[in-house]
């Protein structure tokens, strides 16, 4: 899971700013979802994908995963999975956080990982260059001139290779490619590159952009080199839509990076899933997809089901990955509550054409994506009225958001 990178950065699709040939490559020799959304937020998005529920059930604060959640990591644990994680952590809570009772979030370990390599845990540090990286029975170190990512790809390398005999689940949460823009090791500025002093600058974003794809195609040729590719589910998406400050070219024009806002450029995310041998290869499914979804998916891929005893909001989508009959959602929903910037809260509900908020109003935001303006009931023709009602419904079954309260 790439951290801020829209749908639109991806050449498969339809993206003209980036190179993303690996990534692109794995889109043509498996599954591309065209109908993904995240939500607007990277924690929001991080809770949902990984308790498979909708934020009102378990969101406590920016930075946070409440340590009485069970997560798809402890599920799969309990069928038999070896579980790892490398990459962005940012659930733990800042030292603040963890002070306040009741506010503190969770360790890996809690979390249901056995095993970690992550940036962002205890310590923060650099993401990037000289990167500060916690490895699981160790103390947080910083590894001058290194580079983050690439340090979390060998872990990963690693960790296929120690358990290449067994059944595992690892989660790559990347730091890739979110501000600060900074020159990754293939570009020449990174030699340079002055760690303490160094400034974002939006046009590294490409570079970093093609440094995700390059790292996407080292995961994919380890899982190739050891035999394990067909035996292996690959799933990639995003956390987010595109930082505010990149506006990409697409073949439907230019797209202005909308992160932390609910309209499609901050929610409408990249979806490939490859398995060599099982997923049909250059398939293409316009299904929605909602972050609720993967953890149903991922249990059912494990040829196990959502316990009794836990709740998900979900739908698997494993039936379509193996070209079966299967249940594809209506409607997707967001119930978002940042707690972070000055970005306001919203909730919504939409399908493929019409987005239905919480506050009445009705888009098209397949023709409208920037959503600039609302539709009268007055124009709705018999299927828009019928889309409305349907989304009105979905709305009325889940709660409201909390009330805002002010500080003086």
């Amino acid at each position: 899971m790439a951290d801020d990178m829209g749908y639109e950065t991806l050449g498969v699709n339809g993206g003209l700013s980036y190179e993303t040939p690996h990534l692109d490559s794995l889109a043509q020799h498996g599954m591309r979802f065209t109908q993904a959304f995240s939500s607007p937020l990277c924690t929001p998005t991080r809770v949902q994908l990984m308790s498979g529920k909708y934020n009102f059930r378990n969101y406590i604060g920016f930075g946070l995963l409440d340590p009485a959640e069970r997560t798809f990591a402890h599920l799969l644990h309990d069928v038999g999975y070896t579980t790892g994680i490398a990459g962005k952590w940012q659930l733990y809570g800042d030292a603040r956080q963890r002070g306040l009772a009741g506010r503190g979030g969770s360790t890996p370990e809690e979390a249901g990982f056995e095993e970690f390599a992550l940036w962002q845990y205890v310590e923060r540090g650099s993401r990037y260059k000289s990167p500060t990286v916690h490895y699981s029975g160790q103390a947080p170190e910083v590894f001058p001139g290194a580079y983050g990512p690439d340090l979390y790809t060998d872990y990963i390398a690693d960790f296929f290779e120690r358990h290449q005999n067994e059944q595992f689940f690892l989660y790559f949460p990347m730091a890739l490619p979110h501000d600060p823009f900074l020159p990754p090791p293939n570009h020449p500025d990174f030699d340079s590159l002055d760690v303490p002093g160094a400034r974002s600058n939006s046009a590294y974003f490409g570079s970093m952009v093609n440094y995700v794809d390059k790292l996407v195609g080292r995961i994919t040729g380890k899982l190739h080199e050891l035999g394990l590719d067909r035996r292996t589910l690959v799933l990639f998406t995003t956390d987010n839509g595109t930082h505010r400050s990149v506006t990409s070219q697409h073949d439907s024009g230019l797209i202005r990076g909308r992160k932390a806002f609910p309209v499609a450029a901050g929610t409408h995310v990249p979806l490939i899933a490859y398995w060599p041998g099982t997923i049909e290869p250059g398939a293409i499914n316009d299904a929605l997809v909602d972050f609720t979804d993967f953890l149903p998916t991922m249990l059912e891929v494990a040829g196990s089901t959502v316990p009794d005893d836990f709740t998900a909001d979900g739908l698997s989508f494993y039936g379509q990955l193996i070209g079966q009959a299967d249940t594809t959602r209506e409607w997707i929903y967001c119930h978002y509550d940042p707690r972070w910037g000055r970005f306001s809260p919203a909730r919504w509900a939409q399908d493929r054409t019409w987005k239905l908020y919480g506050d009445g109003r009705f888009v098209n935001w397949s023709e409208d994506p920037h959503e600039l303006q609302a539709v009268e009931d007055t124009t709705l023709d018999e299927h828009a009225r019928a889309a409305k009602s349907k989304l009105q419904g979905v709305l009325n079954r889940m709660p409201p958001l909390p009330p805002i309260v002010s500080e003086d």
